[in-house]
């Protein structure tokens, strides 16, 4: 909705509003109101004309001219219409066309790289992945996969399409250029990874955008999962380590050099184990997946089926496997407590492993978490599993690469340049 202090073109004058394509004051008033109703398609989904006039604070002929211009980009299409429960004209419903602009997501973990190709809406076209060769791969190996995982997802979509490229990366990664700070479960340090990126898919720097991997998972799953709705959550995510992604008032909190929520170097004993960033006693080394692998014992299949070879163990009553579990979700529990204490969110959701195998540990880590807690801020708190399950980073990094036709709908006018270069 257009800022309190500016008047919307619904309460301009006719003149005024037909002028407003070319006045500058004016286009930044359109613009804005293009960025909402996109946004809101994209968020929302399909919506009629008048849910829309609502829900936005435009009137039914300023929401016509807005839809107009969305369909001249391509954006979006009308079809149908809104089923009536009163008199007036049926209403036409408004639907985004996912291929007008796609992002390439990019998802790097530790054990292995996805690519996918998603479109407004959040709608997937293609997903494809690789386990990585060995541990430790080097950024330009990396790379060379992500490239080869591309030319498949992409060779049926017009290249004018593909807007941007996403990627989340387990690590300390700064925005504005991609550059991996550390990495240390990856075993980067001073990675120019997004301009890598751009050199291996022949891209402009300003197409590739490069983030956290958990600032990632919450932002997917607040647009998109279990955090819709919520303008405190926190994703709290179990891999190899543990990362966490924070969304505080609606907004994603990334701290000054966007390294906000290394939680899982968050010290929770003293006396613990050495982690793979050098300190001590880190969250990531009681309740990450190698305290769980340690936790079960020898007879556990190889690390990359760590997960469904627990589950399977739980489900089959193995009382090790019951041990196991029960003592990550007390771990677990116990700094998600320290979380919920400092930052009072509405929810915790989780993803990775603590996803996976939440059936089966929440008890102990809710008793965790209630123990560690202050009543205060429990209130109405829930912890929940992730709704997006692996695909969140993936969508957290289609909404990255997407952010700037969000923010411009005009950008992919005809015969307007692409801001992102060719």
């Amino acid at each position: 909705m257009a800022d309190a202090a500016t008047p919307t073109e619904s309460e301009q004058p006719p003149s005024r509003r037909r002028s407003a394509r070319t006045g500058t004051r004016g286009s930044g008033v359109r613009r804005h109101n293009l960025a909402a109703l996109l946004e809101r398609l994209h968020v929302e989904g399909s919506t009629s004309r008048s849910e829309l006039g609502a829900g936005l604070g435009l009137n039914r002929s300023t929401i016509a001219d807005l839809v107009q211009e969305l369909e001249e980009c391509g954006l979006v299409v009308e079809q149908g219409v809104a089923s009536q429960s009163g008199p007036g004209r049926p209403s036409p419903m408004v639907h985004v066309r996912p291929e007008a602009a796609v992002a390439l997501a990019v998802e790097v973990g530790v054990e292995s790289v996805a690519v996918a190709t998603i479109g407004l809406g959040g709608h997937v076209f293609d997903l494809a992945s690789a386990a990585l060769p060995s541990p430790g791969t080097s950024p330009e190996d990396l790379v060379g996969l992500v490239a080869d995982l591309s030319v498949s997802l992409t060779r049926d979509l017009p290249a004018e399409r593909v807007v941007a490229v996403g990627a989340a990366v387990p690590g300390l990664t700064r925005r504005t250029d991609g550059f991996v700070r550390l990495a240390p479960n990856l075993g980067w340090k001073e990675v120019p990874f997004g301009a890598m990126l751009a050199a291996a898919l022949d891209l402009a720097p300003e197409q590739v955008h490069v983030a956290n991997e958990a600032d990632l998972g919450a932002l997917g799953e607040h647009r998109r999962g279990a955090g819709r709705g919520f303008d405190n959550l926190v994703f709290v995510s179990g891999e190899v380590g543990i990362g966490a992604g924070l969304v505080i008032g609606g907004r994603p909190m990334l701290g000054a050099a966007g390294y906000a929520g290394e939680a899982g170097h968050m010290l929770v004993n003293p006396t613990g184990r050495r982690c793979t960033c050098g300190a001590r006693g880190c969250w990531e080394t009681e309740a990450g997946e190698a305290a769980l692998l340690r936790a079960v014992g020898p007879s556990s299949t190889p690390d990359a089926d760590v997960v469904r070879s627990v589950l399977e163990r739980v489900e089959a009553k193995d009382p090790v496997a019951l041990r196991a579990v029960a003592r990550t979700g007390r771990w677990l529990g116990l700094g998600i407590g320290n979380l919920v204490n400092l930052l009072n969110p509405e929810v915790v959701v989780l993803g990775g492993m603590f996803q996976t195998l939440h059936p089966h540990l929440r008890e102990a880590m809710m008793d965790a978490v209630r123990r560690q807690s202050l009543d205060e801020v429990l209130g109405s708190l829930e912890v929940v599993p992730s709704a997006l399950g692996t695909s969140a980073q993936l969508h957290g990094a289609a909404e990255l690469g997407l952010a700037g036709v969000l923010a411009d709908p005009t950008v992919l006018r005809p015969g307007v340049p692409s801001p992102v270069g060719q």
